[in-house]
C-alpha cells in the first residue's frame, strides 16, 4: 500500500465522516488540496445520524450539490406525540419556516448518504480519501505538525502545516493533545433498528411511557423506518441482544399492532454528553464529535459538526492563501464553543426529562407537556422560533470579534446568519436571492440604495485592486421589485446601506452608510483581511 503522501501536506484531516469530508470540501473551494485519512475500510453503510437541518442544506446549496441531496432524502412533515400508546398532540413542522430558508423542513437523509454526497464532491475535485490509515501519534513543531501514520502495512512519518481532528468521539487527536473530554454517560442503554413496516407516513412518532421512550422516524425508502428506544432493565445484561428481544418492550410502548416485514439493521449503544475543554492547540483543531457529543434530541449532532467545519475552513483557507491574518483562527473556538456548550445543555435537559422515571416527571409528560406544547404550537411566533432553533438558522456570532454593527437596525445584526430574501437582479434581469449572491468563495459586499454609477464603479475598482478573488461585490439599487429586501433592512427612501457577508454566510458588517474607508477598516482591522499589496 502506497503511503498517503511523499512530501509535506498543507492540511491533514483525520477522519472521513461528515465533519471531516465537509472540511475537505470547503478547503477545495479555496484551491487547497487536503490529505484525508480514515481508519475505516470505507464510508459507512449504516444510516446512523438521520436529520439534515435547513442550515446544513444551505451549505450543500452553496457547494452546488443540493439537488441530489434533496432528491435522495425525505421531508418529515411533523411529529405525533403519544403517551402510553394514546395520541396526545400533533405538531406539523413542514413549511413552518416558509420564506425564511429555501428548505423549510427537516430533511431525512441518513449519514451514509451525506458521506457519499460529500465524497462525490471530493472525487470531482480529485481529492482521494486514504482508507485503512490511522493516526498513531502527533507532535507539534515550529510551524508544522509531525505525525506517525499506519496504513496496516507499515508505519511512516508525515509532516503537515495544519491538522484537523474529525475522528469522532474516541478521537486520537484529542487524546494526543491531552484535552479533557468533560461530561458523562447516560445510565440507560439504547438500541437502533432499521425496520420495514406495512406503513408509509411522513410524520415522526414519539411514544413515551413511565419506563422510557421509542421513536419512529420515516426513512427515504418506502415503508422504511428508523426506530430508537431504551432497553428495559431486564435486558441490560443479556449477551448478544437481538431485535426480537426488545420487540415485546417496543410493543408495550406503542400499544398497537406493528406489522414488521424486516429488520435490516440492529445495534445497541450508550449515549454520552461530553465536550472538549479546548477546540484547538497550536496548529491542531477539533471538529464534530471529536470536540463534542450529546444526545440525539432534535437531530443536531451531525449538523453541528458540519457547521464546525464550515466555520473553520474559510478561516484556515484565508491564512493558507495569505488572505487573512493568523489571529482570525482564534475566532473558531470563541464562536463555536458557546454553540456546542448551549447545545449540550439544552439536549441534556430535554433527554433527562424524556428518560425520567420519577412519578412527577411521568405526570408532567402525560398531562402537562402535551398541553404546553399544543398551546405553544398554536402561536405562530412560537412555531417559528422552534423552527429557527432546530434548523440551526438562529445561530449567531453577534459577540464575535469579527462582527461590527454600525447601524440602527435591530432585527438583523452583524453576526447573524444572512437572511434568505428573494430579489430581482436588475443587471442579469432574473430572479435570485441573497444567498445565491454569496455562492462564490470569499467575502461578499452588498450595497443597497441609491448610489451614483461612478461611485459603484470606483468601489468595484477598489475591490479588484485590493481584494481580487476574496471580496465579491453586488449592488442593489432601489426598485419596486426588491422593496421587500429594503424593508427587511429598514432602508428608507434615499438611504443606503453596506453589508459585508463572511464566507460562511454570517453577516460581518452592517453599516448605515456606504463608505469606502469604513469598509476598508472593517476588512483589515476587524476581519483581519490582507489587501493584495500586502500579500507576499
Amino acid at each position: 500500500m502506497t503511503p498517503v503522501a511523499q512530501g509535506p501536506a498543507q492540511v491533514l484531516i483525520i477522519g472521513a465522516g461528515p465533519s471531516g469530508l465537509m472540511m475537505a470540501a470547503q478547503l477545495l473551494r479555496y484551491g487547497i488540496q487536503p490529505v484525508v485519512i480514515d481508519s475505516r475500510q470505507g464510508p459507512t453503510h449504516q444510516s446512523k445520524a438521520l436529520a439534515v437541518q435547513a442550515r446544513s442544506l444551505e451549505i450543500y446549496r452553496q457547494l452546488g450539490i443540493i439537488d441530489p441531496v434533496i432528491k435522495g432524502g425525505r421531508q418529515a412533515s411533523g411529529l405525533h406525540f403519544n403517551y402510553d400508546g394514546q395520541a396526545k398532540a400533533t405538531f406539523a413542522i413542514k413549511d413552518t419556516g416558509q420564506g425564511f430558508t429555501p428548505f423549510p423542513f427537516i430533511h431525512i437523509y441518513e449519514q451514509s448518504k451525506n458521506e457519499r454526497a460529500l465524497l462525490g464532491y471530493l472525487t470531482q475535485n480529485s481529492c482521494p480519501v486514504y482508507w485503512n490509515t490511522s493516526l498513531i501519534s502527533l507532535q507539534q513543531g515550529t510551524g508544522v505538525v509531525s505525525v506517525t501514520l499506519d496504513n496496516q502495512e507499515q508505519q511512516y512519518k508525515l509532516i503537515c502545516n495544519w491538522l484537523i481532528g474529525a475522528d469522532g468521539a474516541h478521537s486520537t487527536v484529542r487524546h494526543q493533545l491531552q484535552f479533557p473530554f468533560s461530561g458523562d454517560t447516560y445510565p440507560s442503554q439504547f438500541y437502533l433498528a432499521d425496520l420495514v413496516l406495512d406503513s408509509d407516513e411522513d410524520f415522526m412518532n414519539l411514544f413515551l411511557t413511565q419506563k422510557g421512550f421509542a421513536g419512529f422516524f420515516p426513512m427515504p425508502q418506502k415503508n422504511a423506518y428508523r426506530v430508537v428506544g431504551n432497553i428495559s432493565n431486564d435486558l441490560l445484561n443479556k449477551a448478544d441482544l437481538t431485535f426480537e428481544d426488545v420487540l415485546p418492550n417496543l410493543n408495550e410502548k406503542v400499544r398497537k399492532p406493528l406489522n414488521i416485514n424486516e429488520c435490516t439493521w440492529f445495534t445497541t449503544y450508550h449515549l454520552h454528553h461530553r465536550m472538549a475543554e479546548k477546540f484547538n492547540l497550536g496548529r491542531c483543531f477539533l471538529i464534530g464529535d471529536a470536540a463534542h457529543i450529546h444526545s440525539p434530541v432534535g437531530g443536531q449532532g451531525m449538523n453541528t459538526g458540519l457547521q464546525d467545519a464550515y466555520n473553520l475552513a474559510w478561516k484556515l483557507a484565508g491564512i493558507i492563501n495569505k488572505r487573512l491574518k493568523a489571529e482570525v483562527l482564534n475566532t473558531y473556538a470563541t464562536e463555536r464553543m458557546p454553540v456546542a456548550r448551549n447545545l449540550l445543555k439544552t439536549t441534556d435537559r430535554a433527554f433527562k426529562m424524556v428518560m425520567s422515571r420519577n412519578l412527577m416527571a411521568g405526570l408532567f409528560k402525560k398531562f402537562i407537556l402535551p398541553l404546553v406544547l399544543k398551546r405553544a404550537w398554536l402561536n405562530q411566533k412560537s412555531r417559528f422560533e422552534f423552527f429557527k432553533r432546530i434548523s440551526q438558522t438562529d445561530i449567531s456570532y453577534q459577540h464575535s470579534s469579527l462582527s461590527l454593527h454600525l447601524s440602527q437596525l435591530k432585527t438583523i445584526k452583524a453576526g447573524d446568519r444572512l437572511p434568505y430574501l428573494k430579489l430581482y437582479d436588475e443587471k442579469k434581469q432574473q430572479e435570485t436571492d441573497l444567498h445565491a449572491w454569496c455562492s462564490k468563495p470569499g467575502f461578499t459586499l452588498i450595497t443597497m440604495g441609491p448610489l451614483q454609477e461612478l461611485y459603484v464603479f470606483s468601489l468595484a475598482k477598489w475591490i479588484t485592486q485590493n481584494y481580487n478573488g476574496w471580496l465579491n461585490f453586488f449592488h442593489l439599487p432601489p426598485s419596486v421589485k426588491n422593496q421587500q429586501v429594503f424593508d427587511a433592512f429598514e432602508i428608507r427612501t434615499g438611504q443606503s446601506k453596506a453589508i459585508i457577508i463572511r464566507p460562511d454566510m454570517h453577516i460581518g458588517l452592517v453599516n448605515d452608510v456606504v463608505d469606502l474607508e469604513m469598509m476598508k477598516n472593517y476588512l483589515e482591522n476587524v476581519a483581519g483581511c490582507l489587501p493584495d499589496e500586502r500579500i507576499i
